[in-house]
């Protein structure tokens, strides 16, 4: 026979609307009752009904997490991290792929409002005036975008891409390349400005490529225009990227790091096992993950009243393998010879 509130007030010596309260509305009950409740509760195997307290409270105690393509390895640790930090706080994630489509974000998005009481969206494609009026719906909290009166949580890409450039200044490079991400992406924006203005820092010369798909595929295909532009070092938009782009200068007889040094952005699990190591700019996304669940729930229990915060959070270089001294004999791209 299922535990029922009444069974876990009866146990604790409190009133059935003090067990509510204690899942519903934690904060409106006494510390010492409420660690009382939960420790019988708890015991008992006592579970509350979701359906039941969300008609009493007006929450439904989930979440929405919107990803721009679930299959990217950069996503997995941050999606992990904030259903962890969700469950904690007794909220469940629902989480939803667009495979890099604005318009099937929005949809999702619009779906999603119906049935969470707040939606995180992790690095969207969405325009943000478009995101600006699919937010009156319920509260949003933003990964890696500026979205104006929004809370967001930045991870601080354009410091690493600035540390980047600085490396491969001083492995001798002097001609290098920018491969771009796609269209909307802030990401990719902000890698931009901070290449754009590290290489006047660093006397380098810059060539941007792009935009690119943020696939392996993407670097692949870029991996041509890498050679014609006779460049010695290259940053990528993400580690997908730089693991094509490497498999792409292979096939044309060009080696990594010998002939073109390679920079990530990320680093995932596939750059750490790739050959050469994917030498990256290490992306915060677990932490990233856990504040945005914190911050997205601050903005539930604040409704209207909330003022919009920006959190960001340090990225750092992480040198492995894909970077070495520039050909300094020639300055440009020397395929290998290869048997």
């Amino acid at each position: 026979m299922a535990v029922t509130i009444r069974d876990v007030a009866r146990a604790s010596g409190v009133h059935v609307s003090t067990v509510s309260r204690t899942f519903s509305a934690p904060h409106l009950v006494n510390a010492e009752t409420r660690n009382r409740v939960l420790a019988v509760a708890e015991g008992l195997g006592y579970r509350p009904n979701r359906a039941a307290r969300a008609l009493t409270t007006g929450r439904t105690h989930n979440l929405g997490l919107i990803v721009a393509d679930i299959a990217n390895p950069f996503f997995p640790p941050l999606i992990k991290a904030a259903q962890a930090q969700a469950r904690a706080r007794d909220y469940h994630v629902f989480v939803a792929d667009t495979d890099e489509d604005p318009l099937l974000e929005q949809e999702l998005i619009e779906t999603l409002c119906k049935q969470v009481d707040g939606v995180l969206l992790c690095s969207p494609r969405l325009s943000n005036r478009v995101i600006e009026r699919l937010r009156t719906q319920v509260p949003f909290v933003v990964v890696n975008r500026r979205v104006k009166g929004l809370t967001t949580v930045l991870m601080d890409v354009g410091q690493g891409a600035r540390v980047a450039v600085g490396h491969l200044a001083g492995l001798g490079h002097r001609r290098v390349a920018l491969l771009s991400g796609p269209p909307g992406s802030w990401t990719s924006e902000e890698m931009h400005a901070a290449v754009t203005a590290a290489v006047v820092e660093f006397g380098v010369e810059l060539t941007v490529l792009g935009p690119n798909g943020p696939t392996e595929q993407g670097g692949l295909a870029a991996a041509e225009a890498v050679v014609a532009a006779g460049v010695t070092g290259v940053l990528c938009y993400n580690d997908l990227v730089a693991l094509g782009l490497i498999e792409g200068l292979r096939e044309r007889g060009v080696g990594v790091p010998d002939d073109v040094s390679v920079i990530g952005v990320d680093d995932s699990l596939p750059g750490r096992l790739n050959r050469p190591k994917l030498t990256t700019i290490t992306m915060p996304t677990a932490d990233a993950g856990r504040m945005a669940v914190d911050l997205l729930l601050a903005a539930v229990s604040a409704g209207d009243s909330g003022t919009p915060t920006l959190a960001r959070l340090e990225t750092n270089l992480l040198v492995r393998e894909s970077t070495g001294a520039a050909n300094r004999a020639t300055g440009a791209v020397q395929p290998s010879l290869r048997g």
